[in-house]
């Protein structure tokens, strides 16, 4: 049983509790467990998740009122590790034949990164500071007015709080941080959960080909499912140890490693599955669909 199955055991074996906080608890617990349901296939070692530290410690079920609590909503919860697991096979090849992957010619230097390319892309510089750019709106976004929708094209339309994207499987993991503006920001620690476990619990349709992040200003930005599908693209509210700052995105943003940073939406507070790739904010004014750093493709 993983973090997700031990989330169930700690929310329903407290002892000292109350009636009422067991009622909330019990609550919430369906609630999630309700959503991964319908997901279905297997679990197993991900290919191209090297890096990555998953917060995940293994606990028996516990036999509660002569039932095994564990059982059931446990195995709930696991679906959506499953349900991931599917949703990357039907979109492995894609995947692993993207350019920040595959390309036989990146464009860039120094050593090679951890799939393969050159740590700085080309017409980068590396930056020790971590600049602030936005639309000259900050929402006012907190932990607990925190909602994120997940819709379009899925068969479960979805609604999480923050609360319960740490209910999922924890992700940490270290990148770097690609802006179109010509600098980069190495070795950035996150913490937070994987995009595609988000994408799992609402089921995207066959026919979906990729997602539209949506921020709290108004930003919008799209995302090939080939791409928001890899496990280093999360949806992130920790960095180096704490919080994420308002200014960047807290309390949570959207990060694309193997893409231009503009790709990973601040404040966000919407995945929108789509039929057919539609340009963004910035996509509508002339910038790239793809943004791929080792292409310098920056341009449409």
């Amino acid at each position: 049983m993983n973090y997700l199955a031990w989330v169930i055991r700690h929310a329903s074996s407290s002892v000292g509790a109350s009636a009422k906080t067991h009622g909330r608890r019990r609550r919430r617990v369906a609630r999630l467990g309700n959503r991964l349901e319908q997901a279905t296939c297997c679990r197993i070692a991900e290919p191209g998740s090297e890096g990555l530290a998953v917060s995940a410690t293994r606990r028996p079920p516990i036999t509660r009122g002569g039932g095994i609590l564990g059982g059931v909503a446990a195995s709930k919860l696991e679906r959506v590790i499953q349900a991931r697991m599917e949703l990357r096979k039907r979109w492995e090849a894609r995947t692993q034949a993207t350019p920040s992957m595959a390309d036989p010619s990146p464009l860039g230097s120094g050593p090679v990164n951890r799939h393969g390319m050159p740590r700085l892309p080309v017409g980068q510089s590396a930056s020790k500071k971590w600049p602030v750019l936005d639309l000259g709106v900050l929402p006012e976004v907190t932990r607990e007015s925190f909602r994120l929708e997940i819709d379009g094209a899925v068969e479960v339309p979805t609604t999480l709080r923050f609360h319960e994207l740490l209910e999922l499987e924890q992700v940490e993991d270290v990148s770097d941080f690609h802006c179109v503006t010509t600098w980069s920001k190495f070795d950035l620690a996150w913490k937070g959960v994987r995009v595609s476990d988000l994408l799992a619990l609402a089921r995207p349709l066959e026919s979906a080909r990729a997602l539209m992040a949506h921020a709290s200003d108004r930003y919008t930005t799209n995302v090939a499912l080939e791409e928001a599908l890899k496990p280093d693209v999360l949806l992130v509210y920790q960095v180096d140890g704490a919080p994420l700052p308002r200014e960047h995105g807290g309390p949570v943003r959207m990060i694309t490693p193997q893409l231009y940073a503009w790709k990973g939406a601040k404040w966000i507070n919407r995945l929108e599955l789509l039929t057919e790739n539609a340009p963004g904010f910035w996509e509508q004014r002339g910038y790239s669909m793809t943004a791929h750093p080792w292409r310098d493709d920056r341009y449409g």
